[in-house]
């Protein structure tokens, strides 16, 4: 990890309390000031399994391709937000998103927040002859730490790829946040290598 010039403190902090913080606090003071992009994936950094391309880095949220998260949180920042989107010619799509927050009490409530929302995923609504599966893939010692969730769904209405594989990853440096997904309707998903990856994802933020 490279020298920072803000300071930060301890490990993950879950909890009540920290929900309470910065979620829906909104856009950080000084909204139209954009900080140094942190640093973030290369194509070389995502699981060899797959022939990938991207697209370049891009300011905002990008696309909301995946389940749980789509308009929320509200309330969320719109400004030190970089997106970068990763395809394969047709079975796998993946996401960087980094969000730099005002204060690290902000960065934890949304990490805090995110990660509840990825675990409770399979249990949500789902649409008709759709049944989900969700799993927790554990804790990475990364930094102020990081966890990877997956959820696995099954559509019983359709004519084909009916099994869909989500990959879900949080992780946190001081007072920034990237979530590192993944998605794909084939083959299963590659939960060691992306545990890589989204190990790979919160060192090269700082």
């Amino acid at each position: 990890m490279g020298v920072r010039t803000r300071m930060r403190g301890g490990g993950i902090a879950l909890g009540a309390a920290v929900l309470a913080v910065g979620v829906a606090s909104g856009p950080a003071t000084g909204a139209d000031q954009w900080r140094p992009r942190p640093g973030s994936l290369y194509i070389s950094d995502l699981p060899t399994t797959e022939s990938w391309r991207a697209a370049p880095i891009a300011r905002g949220w990008g696309s909301a391709y995946e389940d749980c998260q789509v308009g929320w949180p509200e309330g969320r920042p719109e400004v030190n937000v970089w997106n970068r989107e990763f395809t394969t010619a047709e079975t796998a799509f993946a996401q960087q998103k980094v969000v730099v927050f005002a204060t690290e009490a902000e960065a934890i409530a949304f990490a805090d927040a995110t990660r509840q929302r990825y675990a409770n995923c399979a249990n949500g609504p789902q649409e008709p002859g759709v049944t989900a599966t969700g799993y927790d893939h554990g804790v990475l010692d990364v930094e102020e730490g990081a966890t990877l969730h997956g959820m696995h769904t099954f559509n019983a209405n359709a004519q084909e790829r009916p099994d869909f594989n989500y990959l879900w990853g949080v992780g946190r440096d001081g007072d920034t946040v990237t979530l590192v997904l993944w998605s794909s309707y084939w083959g299963e998903p590659p939960v060691a290598a992306w545990k890589n990856t989204l190990r790979k994802a919160v060192t090269k933020l700082y």
